[in-house]
């Protein structure tokens, strides 16, 4: 069954149902090489492969794997692997697009991963409203354990929360360990789950979409993976497209394309304004849609690659608007453990609202480079990071609008939502959006209609 090519490595022309299905089309290759070769060549070819994690952060999965495995030999401490799928960043479908059409490749690379690092149990943590998602690796999970997959037993799927702040990978270990998502200060490989004094551990932490790579890599080497995507960005990557373009959905396409590709030749944007790479990130305008979406080339250019989630707002926005919009989800998805982020997405997203009502002063815009200046001090984690990139790149990339916009009634007609996405449809490409969101408050409850 052709159910892949070269650069449709993870996400396949039709949904993978049955196990005999995915192993026809070639899967469990990678589980089956386990047989062959000890962990330091699996980690090794994962190493050399160049394989960069897909969660945002673009950390090497090689390296990450193996500080994990240094440490946890030299201090005798049990590790135990964490999928995180919780995907909550807006604008972003990709991870549960795997799960849904492709899960046993996503368990697979899982079971590989729990191997290399001497994992005694995987947790897959998934939002309990992707009914669809959490459905598809169910099912995956229970036929891998009827073929004996080894180290299926032990894999565990977790339901976890709606909020923002359950994808940050210490939040969600708290979430594992029956807890609200309320990010740590010590990272997962330093403190892991369950741990006391008298039971120290390691969690590693991987994205749905890093560990997808994994099986064919193993399986095919570092050298087939490396023949797609760039140097530093080798591979491909599932792009989410969704806003003002005539092709939204779920694409995936080799690291390094110009982002000009998916958002125009692809998805077809029509004079387009902006577009954005989830909310924790610096606003992306039109003169920067040459650059290549990889991690690196897009880092140089000051934006950011993210979970590759893009959103797209034409000229009929108005980019304060925008702006206020996008500050106000970070203000409410903050957990509140820091004063500086708790206080500073709120009083930035007030400030926003005051210029876009048509109250705002000069003195405004003083006082929101002040305030991105200090929302990150003490951070727990990068929430507030994202804050101040949107904050940056608005003064920084529009400069005239936001000035022009000061004691005048905003223009636009037009009211952007938080691009939250509920479901894509994987054959048409259709996106649904969280209808609800606007009714979040900060304590994280919902206002009545």
């Amino acid at each position: 069954m052709a159910l892949f090519d070269d650069v449709s490595r993870l996400l396949p022309n039709q949904p993978v149902t049955d196990l005999d299905d995915y192993v026809g089309a070639g899967g469990g290759a990678g589980l089956a090489e386990l047989l062959e070769i000890d962990r330091d060549e699996l980690v090794a070819r994962v190493a050399d492969s160049g394989l960069r994690g897909r969660g945002g952060a673009g950390f090497g999965t090689g390296t990450k794997w193996r500080s994990i495995i240094d440490t946890a030999t030299a201090e005798d401490l049990a590790v135990a692997l964490v999928v995180n799928a919780a995907e909550g960043e807006p604008g972003t479908y990709k991870d549960r697009a795997l799960m849904r059409w492709n899960p046993f490749q996503v368990l697979e690379g899982a079971l590989i991963a729990r191997y290399a690092v001497g994992a005694s149990r995987v947790f897959i943590g998934l939002k309990e409203r992707a009914t669809e998602a959490r459905a598809s690796m169910a099912g995956a999970l229970a036929a891998a354990r009827e073929a004996g997959w080894p180290g299926a037993d032990v894999v565990e799927l977790v339901a976890g929360p709606d909020e923002y702040l359950y994808g940050e990978e210490t939040a969600m270990l708290e979430v594992v360990e029956g807890d609200l998502p309320m990010p740590r200060h010590v990272a997962p490989y330093i403190n892991g789950l369950f741990t006391g004094t008298a039971n120290p551990s390691l969690a590693l932490v991987n994205n749905v979409e890093t560990l997808a790579n994994v099986p064919a890599i193993v399986a095919r080497g570092p050298d087939w993976f490396r023949s797609q995507g760039t140097d530093d960005s080798p591979g491909t990557m599932v792009f989410t497209l969704s806003g003002d373009v005539e092709s939204p959905g779920c694409w995936e396409l080799p690291l390094g394309v110009p982002l000009d590709t998916l958002v125009t030749d692809i998805g077809g944007a029509v004079d387009p304004k902006l577009a954005i790479s989830g909310i924790s990130s610096a606003l992306i305008p039109p003169d920067l849609f040459a650059t290549p979406a990889d991690f690196d080339a897009m880092a140089d250019a000051g934006i950011g690659l993210g979970s590759a989630g893009f959103v797209v707002y034409d000229r009929s926005h108005c980019v304060v608007r925008i702006a206020a919009t996008l500050s106000r989800f970070l203000s409410v998805e903050s957990c509140g453990q820091c004063n500086a982020c708790s206080l500073g997405t709120s009083e930035i997203t007030a400030l926003l609202e005051r210029i876009d009502a048509g109250d705002g002063e000069p003195a405004d815009l003083e006082e929101l480079a002040t305030r991105a200046t200090k929302v990150t001090d003490l951070q727990r984690c990068a929430l507030p990071t994202g804050e101040q990139l949107l904050v940056v790149s608005l003064l920084e990339s529009f400069t005239e609008e936001v000035r022009d916009h000061l004691g005048t009634p905003c223009w636009s007609e037009r009211d952007p939502m938080v691009p939250k996405i509920t479901d894509v449809d994987l054959a048409t490409g259709e996106v649904t959006f969280d209808p609800t969101y606007h009714r979040k408050r900060e304590d994280w409850t919902y206002a009545p209609e």
